[in-house]
């Protein structure tokens, strides 16, 4: 039985813990939770039982799991990643974001290798990351990335302001490296693909703010002399990203992994 922990108790987290109860992880065992918001800890480990809520980062690995998912931020990454991968506990990570960053990306990469651990990148709201690398392999790919919102879903960023809320706009361009720091919370899938493929300094990032639009529209294309790939996925909510983690963990332990 794998000795399972979870950071960030919101929605994403408690997909996870839904799919413990059906039976989906029958290979895991929760063993303790942590959150920012204590209340949503004990939520999640009042469903499982014998679960610990822990009340820091350290209280949680010092539970020795084999694996942490990490579903609270680029922030949250940044805390634990290292000393999880130093105690030879893998991350299963939705905030990939934390990887723009070329120094945390090569530290945390060496910290694994050093230490017999991995880190899980699940792909989110997006897809098609064997494509991604087997295409960059070849040689010679370029790749680029699309992301359409609705302006509701932009508040509280640099870009919004209420004219979004009647006319269609181009609110940003440029590098999965300048759409993570703009966009810290929203824009972790770029940074995913472009790690699967051409790096953060080469994807090229457009987002887009549609009125009355809901949900997100996460399109990557990727192409060199011999493919031209591209991968379109729309999600009306961010119930993917969190299903995404319950198919990676059931990969982890599969004797058959689609690749």
């Amino acid at each position: 039985m794998k000795r399972l922990a979870i950071t960030g108790c919101g929605k994403l987290g408690s997909i996870v813990v839904d799919a413990l109860q059906k039976g989906l992880l029958d290979e895991y065992k929760l063993v303790g939770v942590f959150s920012r918001t204590r209340e949503k800890a004990e939520s999640l480990a009042l469903r499982i039982g014998d679960c610990q809520v822990c009340d820091s980062i350290e209280e949680l690995l010092a539970l020795k799991p084999d694996y942490l998912v990490e579903a609270a931020s680029p922030a949250a990454m940044r805390e634990v990643a290292l000393p999880a991968l130093r105690q030879g506990t893998s991350v299963v990570t939705l905030s990939i974001g934390a990887f723009a960053d070329d120094a945390f990306y090569t530290e945390v990469m060496q910290t694994a290798k050093e230490n017999n651990s991995h880190v899980y990148v699940v792909s989110g709201a997006t897809g098609g990351f064997d494509v991604l690398q087997t295409a960059t392999l070849m040689g010679g790919a370029t790749a680029r990335f699309f992301n359409e919102k609705g302006p509701n879903a932009l508040k509280g960023t640099a870009v919004y302001d209420e004219a979004l809320q009647t006319e269609q706009r181009t609110v940003f361009q440029g590098t999965a490296t300048e759409a993570i720091a703009l966009f810290p919370t929203k824009v972790n899938v770029t940074v995913a693909a472009s790690r699967a493929s051409v790096g953060p300094q080469n994807m090229q990032v457009t987002m887009q703010s549609t009125p009355g639009f809901v949900g997100d529209t996460q399109r990557v294309e990727i192409k060199n002399e011999q493919v031209h790939a591209v991968i379109d996925v729309y999600s009306a909510t961010a119930e993917i990203a969190g299903w995404s983690v319950v198919n990676t963990l059931r990969n982890i332990v599969s004797p058959i992994v689609f690749c």
